[in-house]
């Protein structure tokens, strides 16, 4: 057949145009070829310029910038154009069909015309892209051109009575409508921009956002095909693989994602709720939610909504495709003819299978797309919420009322769950609120299309998945609950293990290792009891998910089989089925979404009691935002609750202006930098704390307060600061200008005004206040002294000299650019608090508060700050001193002093005034003067508590090097040794799936558990497969039965089938009741070895986790810091026990489900098997890439979050000093970056998710198209092929769910094993040697009897790779002997010490006690059969008689006898329970010496020959340390006690002293004998000492 464009019938002239050249059909269709060829011919040589051009530019990211007006609408219709063409050209093909000869202008101008729609779209985004709007005329004339020629059509067809019945009129007249669309549309460009017709184009700047080259999440400004697919992502993600992506690269948020926009549109939809009428009534923050974010969430549901409507074209495409599978269309020729040509009717064109499978290719795409982008709207509304919620949280916190946090009505812990998981929560309903309006929707569509389908029937089957909905529920709530019960255990077990790693040195000095393991592990199995109903209503929930289809198939078809005896078509059984799949999706998530919404329910009730409560009067320019202020720390002057702060206060204030001016303007009023007027000032409850308060504070003087514990004394500087609540009086704050009262704030009604008393306060009021209590931000040193102002490096090294800092920063890692509070570098309080006095001194105020500066700090650095810091560096300033102290030693300096009693001020004055008028005040000072100058010579044993401190702080890191080696996370070391090979291995290393690790963990579960898993799982998979094998079987039979009795079935052997019996399709019914029930019962049995499998795993590893560390050698703690063995106990192992099975079987379900699908697909399809390869590699390059920017993304988002927290905490402890300050907008806008970082990187987490689930939704449709594909045009397979097809679809259909879902679980499983191999590398450390090479039985009951020591030829070091610590010690002990061993530090004094009791590594001479060398013992033998007491005293929780006798063997009278010694007896009688009292964590609720005496005590509870005392008496003061020394003379008088001193005269009494260096003995004699050489190393010590 000759191919001619009008066909070349020969009983009709197609070129004849006699009629008119209009009225020839095929002239019109060449007549509709024009517009296109002249848009071809135009845009190519444009566009191939252009691109030469663009490639010389470089390519920055803004070519995404700019938009056209209509841009989307635009998008929108070309790609509905490029659809209708696609139809026209398949139209044009089936008529063409029709006829004899062939016609190409019945497609040729659709297939043009579908090529120049491309042309247009591309030449358009370049045009938009190179901002060069007047080549749009181009399409102009084109959309003009195409509207004429397809009008012209259309009109012909009217003319000629083609009308709506006919398919072909519909496809012009759509055309007809987008051309002219498309029209409109560019007519307003030129209307809005006015490029061309106007003489003043417009001038277009790109967004804000783009010109900031920062900005890095483009999702809001690329072009629509880029939205949809996330194709701006793809240099993120590819590029991930060479390099992690780091913070930097992901940039900054655009602007209307930050949390300051959104936390402005959110605080307006709340504050406008308040209205002038009610100003008290509390706003909804529902109703401001709604407000602020109700639009996204629309237009995210309207998505939804379509993606639903469109994901149920999929079955019905499916029945289609089975029902007209195998009826040639071509028999149907009731076509009409006109023009010569064929015209097709419009329903004929949905009977073509091979349309309908480009349908549901199409229908797949577009919902895949609609459902992605339903999802990213409402993830970016509701990270846009967290932010904003993070912020208002925030600036409530601020804004709190100080009594509120004392008097507990907010705690720090209720404060940090606000933001940790109340918000968190909130923005999870988000995410899934449009499911709980769209879901409904769905279900109704569902049951309706299945009744359509099956009839009654299928209403049974709806109706089993309805009912189960409500156990689902309960199955969720339950979960929920045991959550919290293994939670609860688990912090309980956290809090045992860490004590159990901050005191492990004196377990196993005590070798009490086992009893506090034991009771780890008892709390263990606590927690794995709650664990295992966790993972049994885990396994509940996932069957649930399995089983009820297969229970609402198994119910359909069987009351299917009773009403109705002919049977289900396979067309309608598999869309049936399909249709099965699709419903119990939203049927799971209900239960979810139904739970997140009452957990929703009640964070915002908790979200709304915090923002309702009780705030701190705001100065005028405390924060910006309020107009109206009020006086500080007044609530309203009737003492009412403070939300009325809103309450116009004008007319109080106008009476109060004028008297107060006046009273204070006389001029004997000297200068007075703060004045407090007969003030009462309370906490939060009626009763005023401070009374009858009249104060002055002068002027660039210092001023000291003082008074008894307890009397107010920092209650005053707080209601200065104005966080206490005033009932009566006022604080006046003097100005530089005049003295009106600031904190009377007389309220400036003009913005100028108020504008203007900003300036001149801000310097004024910012005071320079330091707590009691340390208050250290998460930063470097640095950072925390300048605490924001400049560096000025003269003024800092001034200030560290005035605190005495300098040998502290020494000995940090990192000198003052360490950061406190990570990894465990945690200062003492002392060198906490001299930090924040540092703080206080180095900012550039003019009133400094110093509440109790001296409280932790023994006497030589108080001396030194007084003398350095207050008096030289503050005095010398000129500032105004406000000192809160106990030493009475320091009064002669202070030229004002305000004496304290019982609330109120007893005297105020100088010195002088309170010897003439209060002579007896000032006997009393000088009475306990004296008694503090006693303590003086006392104290100066204390300076030993600095040293201490020091000492600790060096012990941290004295093995900073070995540390650093042995890192935090071991990968980086293998990355780091990749490094220097060359790049291609590291990108390996990122791509690798850790199996070695997955085995680990697998094997940690045991064998019989993995076995019993994989076989179920494989069992189900090919049951379930059986079952829908069976249905197709089953629904062909009935066909079968009907169309062809008596052919032979192709498909199944050759055996001809009878027509069917009723005994027949019984037997098909028993064996699918019998399939089916197997199902149900193997997705029980799955779902339960999986999470099983999961807890055998995680007791194992916990179980030997935790052995391996208590039993590993000492030096092991010394170099891995506390934090991060801690971490294995809780982060990783909370990973290991719940997070880990899930994600495992999730995996495996999703693969198996993907895996059979295509087994099912290829086997009846073999056609299938050839794309499949392309599809695998394409999926293969998918998942490798997405695994290793998602584990980047991840680890961004963790490590981003926890410094959000951390500044919320901080904040919350230290708000009277950021207040006092008045740094609040600093750490408002800290927060607000913070918060920003952490949304960055979760919002580009979620968008590499949508990237994925895109591209994997894609392929799955491809893999449908296919599936039909090779069904429809592949070999016929037979007659029951029908049922096969619709199976083959279906399973298809699964696919493209799941094919996400593998690449998702893939990733997560990767970042979850991390875990594992975190917990593994530790369970590779050497335990100690705990046997020996004795028997326990061989060493007699009673030894260590005499307590005889030799030593000879000992060398000691911690680690072999070490250099040795003790060299060749050589020393001989008699029994009884009290010796004494001394040295400077360093000189292996403690070593020794542990080297008794082969803590640490002998490799050279020995040890021999009592006949026995210790080497060789057991080391519980040894241990249990020494007593030492250690520097740093160490108390678990629980109660003193746990503390005295962990082993409970001894009776109550030892233990009163020991405590008798330790002078402890009266103390803990009088305590209740006696010897049963509660001694809490670390043993806080005793002072260090009363610790250190129980210490003493619980060595004599053991009632050992050797007591090894090592600088037992650093931390204690005289008096406690000569009732030890008494003590130890007494009641240890017949021991061997061998004492490390840290001060020398502590050892005076003994019978020999050591002196010791560097590992070497130095000198060995009596005392007596060692003074007696002048020039000796213990003479020079003792005169140093004295």
């Amino acid at each position: 057949m000759a191919l001619s464009f009008c066909g070349d019938n020969q009983t009709v002239n197609s070129y004849n145009v006699t009629g008119g050249v209009l009225n020839n059909g095929c002239f019109v269709d060449a007549l509709n070829l024009v517009p296109h060829v002249f848009l071809l011919f135009i845009t190519f040589p444009i566009l191939f310029i252009g691109w030469g051009s663009q490639s010389s530019k470089v390519q920055i990211h803004h070519n995404t910038w700019l938009h056209f007006p209509g841009h989307n609408m635009r998008w929108i219709l070309t790609f509905s154009l490029l659809f209708v063409h696609v139809c026209e050209f398949a139209e044009g093909i089936v008529s063409n069909k029709m006829m004899g000869t062939n016609h190409l202008h019945l497609f040729m101008p659709a297939f043009m015309g579908f090529i120049a729609a491309t042309t247009s779209v591309v030449y358009y985004h370049n045009i938009e892209t190179s901002n060069f709007p007047k080549l749009l005329l181009v399409l102009f004339v084109y959309w003009v051109l195409a509207f004429i020629t397809k009008s012209i059509k259309l009109w012909k067809f009217v003319q000629y009575n083609v009308g709506p019945q006919h398919l072909r009129f519909c496809i012009t007249a759509l055309l007809v409508m987008l051309y002219g669309l498309l029209m409109a549309v560019e007519i307003n460009v030129i209307r809005v921009r006015k490029y061309v017709f106007f003489a003043n184009p417009q001038k277009v700047k790109p967004p804000e956002d783009l010109q900031d080259l920062g900005v890095r999440f483009l999702q809001p400004f690329v072009n629509l095909l880029s939205k949809a697919t996330y194709w701006w992502m793809n240099p993120l993600i590819m590029g991930a693989h060479k390099r992690p992506i780091e913070l930097k690269k992901i940039g900054k948020l655009p602007i209307a994602m930050r949390a300051l926009t959104n936390y402005l549109r959110l605080k307006d939809a709340y504050e406008d709720q308040r209205t002038p009428e009610d100003p008290n009534r509390s706003p909804s923050i529902w109703h401001s939610m709604y407000r602020a974010f109700g639009r996204p969430i629309l237009l995210s549901s309207t998505f939804r909504y379509l993606a639903d409507l469109l994901g149920f074209v999929g079955p019905l495409c499916i029945s289609g495709i089975v029902k007209y599978q195998g009826t040639n269309a071509s028999t149907s020729t009731a076509g009409e003819q006109h023009f010569g040509v064929h015209f097709m009717s419009s329903t004929e064109l949905l009977q073509d299978t091979s349309v309908l499978a480009v349908l549901l290719f199409l229908a797949l795409v577009l919902q895949r797309t609609f459902l992605q982008a339903s999802y990213y709207v409402t993830i970016e509304t509701g990270i846009n919420l967290r932010g904003a919620l993070l912020a208002m949280i925030y600036n409530k916190m601020l804004r709190l009322s100080t009594s509120n946090m004392s008097m507990g009505e907010m705690t720090l812990g209720q404060i940090n769950n606000l933001v940790a998981i109340e918000t968190n929560q909130l923005m999870w309903f988000l995410f899934l609120c449009p499911n709980l309006w769209a879901m409904p929707v769905q279900i109704v569509m569902g049951v309706i299309l299945l009744y359509y389908l099956l009839g009654w029937s299928a209403l049974v089957g709806a109706s089993v998945i309805v009912l189960l909905a409500p156990v689902q529920y309960l199955i969720a709530t339950k979960l929920a609950d045991t959550q919290k019960s293994s939670l609860e255990h688990s912090t309980d077990r956290l809090k045992k293990t860490t004590e159990i790693l901050k005191g492990i040195k004196l377990l196993k000095l005590y070798a009490w290792e086992n009893i506090f393991c034991d009771s780890v592990e008892d709390t263990r199995g606590k927690e794995l009891t709650s664990l295992r109903t966790f993972a049994f209503f885990t396994s509940m929930s996932i069957f649930m998910n399995a089983a009820i289809p297969i229970a609402a198939v198994l119910a359909t078809f069987v009351t299917h089989h009773f009403l109705d005896k002919t049977g289900p078509t396979p067309s309608e059984a598999f869309a049936a089925l399909a249709l099965f799949h699709i419903l119990v999706t939203p049927l799971f998530l209900l239960s979810t979404v139904v739970r997140f919404a009452v957990k929703a329910l009640v964070s915002v009730q908790k979200l709304g009691e915090f923002l309702q409560s009780d705030e701190i009067g705001d100065d005028s320019w405390r924060n910006g935002d309020m107009s109206v202020s009020m006086e500080a720390g007044k609530k309203n002057l009737g003492g009412t609750k403070a939300i009325n702060r809103k309450q116009p206060m004008r007319y109080q204030m106008d009476n109060y202006e004028q008297p107060t001016r006046r009273q204070l303007r006389p001029s004997e009023t000297e200068d007075v930098a703060v004045k407090v007027t007969n003030g009462f000032f309370t906490w939060g409850s009626n009763l005023s704390t401070l009374s009858d308060i009249n104060i002055r504070i002068p002027t660039g003087q210092l001023t000291m307060i003082v008074g008894q514990v307890g009397c107010g004394k920092s209650s005053l500087l707080l209601a200065m600061l104005g966080e206490m609540q005033t009932i009566d009086g006022r604080v006046f704050w003097s100005k530089l200008p005049d003295y009106a009262p600031a904190h009377e704030g007389n309220i400036s009604w003009s913005e100028r005004e108020e504008s203007d008393e900003d300036i001149r306060s801000k310097n004024r009021y910012s005071v320079a206040y330091a707590t009691q209590k340390s208050w250290l931000l998460n930063a470097t040193v640095e950072e925390n002294i300048t605490f924001g102002s400049s560096f000025n490096k003269q003024r800092y090294k001034a200030v560290i000299d005035a605190c005495s800092l300098q040998p502290d920063i020494d000995l940090l890692p990192f000198g003052d650019q360490t950061e406190i509070g990570e990894r465990g570098i945690n200062l003492s309080g002392g060198q906490g608090q001299r930090i924040c006095v540092a703080r206080a001194l180095y900012q550039n105020t003019n009133i400094v508060f110093l509440d109790d500066p001296f409280s932790a700090l023994d006497i030589h650095l108080s001396d030194h700050l007084m003398q350095e810091g207050i008096l030289k560096f503050l005095q010398d300033d000129k500032r105004t001193v406000v000192l809160v102290t106990h030493k009475l030693q320091y009064l002669i300096h202070a030229d004002w002093i305000i004496a304290m009693k019982d609330g109120s001020v007893l005297r105020e004055g100088t010195l002088k005034d309170i010897q003439t008028h209060d002579i007896e005040l000032y006997d009393h000072w000088k009475l306990l003067m004296n008694r503090q100058d006693h303590g003086l010579e006392k104290d100066v044993q204390q300076d030993s508590q600095t040293t201490l401190e020091r000492k600790t702080l060096r012990r941290a890191f004295y093995s900073r090097e070995a540390k650093n080696q042995m890192d935090d996370e071991d990968e980086e070391e293998e990355e780091e040794e990749e490094d220097d090979d060359n790049m291609s291995t590291t990108t390996n290393r990122r791509s690798k799936i850790p199996w070695e690790v997955c085995w680990c963990y697998m094997s940690s579960g045991g064998f019989f558990m993995v076995f019993l898993m994989v076989s179920s799982k494989l069992l189900k998979h090919s049951v379930i497969v059986a079952i829908d094998y069976w249905l197709a079987l089953w629904t062909s039979s009935k066909t079968n039965q009907s169309a062809a009795a008596g052919l032979a079935d192709g498909a199944f052997g050759n055996a001809t089938l009878p027509p069917l019996e009723a005994k027949d399709d019984d037997h098909y019914l028993h064996v699918f009741i019998i399939l089916c029930a197997a199902g149900i019962t193997l997705c029980l049995i799955t779902s339960l070895t999986v999470e099983f499998l999961g807890l055998s795993a995680a007791t194992h590893l916990h179980h030997n986790l935790l052995n391996k560390i208590i039993h590993a050698p000492i030096r092991f703690f010394d170099i891995t810091p506390l934090g991060q063995i801690l971490n294995r106990f809780s982060a990783d192992t909370n990973i290991i026990d719940q997070h880990i099975p899930p994600t495992l079987e999730s995996l495996t379900r999703s693969t198996l489900l993907c895996l059979s699908a295509i087994g099912v697909i290829s086997s009846i399809t073999p056609g299938f098997l050839i794309t499949l390869v392309p599809l695998a590699v394409a999926f293969y390059f998918i998942q490798k890439y997405f695994r290793v920017a998602s584990k980047d993304l991840q680890d961004l988002d963790d490590s981003t979050q926890l410094p959000l927290l951390c500044h919320f905490s901080e904040t919350a402890e230290g708000l009277t000093t950021i207040r006092a300050f008045r740094h609040e907008a600093r750490f408002k806008q800290r927060m607000l970056e913070l918060t920003d970082t952490n949304n960055t990187a979760y919002l580009f987490l979620s968008a590499a998710n949508r990237w994925l689930e895109v591209r994997t939704d894609y392929l799955g449709a491809v893999i449908v198209l296919t599936a039909a594909g090779a069904s429809i045009w592949g070999p016929s397979i037979g007659l029951s092929s029908g049922g096969l097809v619709g199976l083959a679809l279906t399973y298809a259909l699964t696919v493209t769910n799941y094919l996400n879902w593998v690449v998702r679980n893939l990733a997560d499983l990767e970042v979850q094993m991390a875990a594992v191999k975190k917990v593994n590398s530790f369970l590779g450390t050497e335990s100690e040697n705990y046997e020996g090479t004795m028997d326990a039985s061989q060493v007699p009951e009673n030894w260590p009897h005499d307590g005889e020591i030799k030593i000879h030829d000992l060398c000691v070091r911690y680690d072999p790779v070490l250099k040795p610590v003790l060299k060749h010690v050589n020393m001989y002990i008699e029994p009884g002997q009290k010796v004494g061993i001394c040295g400077r530090t360093g000189s292996g004094k403690s070593s020794l010490s542990l080297a008794f009791f082969n803590m640490v590594d002998i490799f050279e001479g020995k040890i021999v006690i009592d006949g026995i060398d210790i080497c060789k013992l057991p080391l519980q033998t040894l241990r249990s059969r020494l007593s030492i007491i250690l520097q740093d005293p160490v108390l678990f929780s629980g109660s003193i008689r746990f503390n005295l006798d962990p082993e409970r063997t001894c009776t109550d009278d030892r233990l009163w006898e020991a405590l008798e010694i330790a002078q402890l007896k009266n103390m803990v009688k009088a305590l209740p329970g006696g010897l049963d009292a509660v001694v809490t964590e670390g043993g806080e609720n005793f002072s260090v010496g009363q610790r250190q005496l129980f210490c003493l005590a619980r060595a004599f509870v053991r009632k050992s020959s050797i007591l090894i005392m090592d600088e037992a008496t650093a931390s204690i003061d005289m008096a406690t340390e000569n009732i030890l020394q008494k003590v130890v003379m007494t009641a240890f008088a017949d021991r061997t006690v061998v004492t490390i001193a840290h001060r020398v005269h502590t050892i005076l009494t003994a019978d020999l002293v050591i002196v010791m260096k560097r590992g070497n003995i130095l000198e060995y004699d009596k005392p007596e004998t060692l003074l007696e050489q002048e020039d000796g190393m213990f003479a020079s010590f003792v005169r140093a000492d004295m």
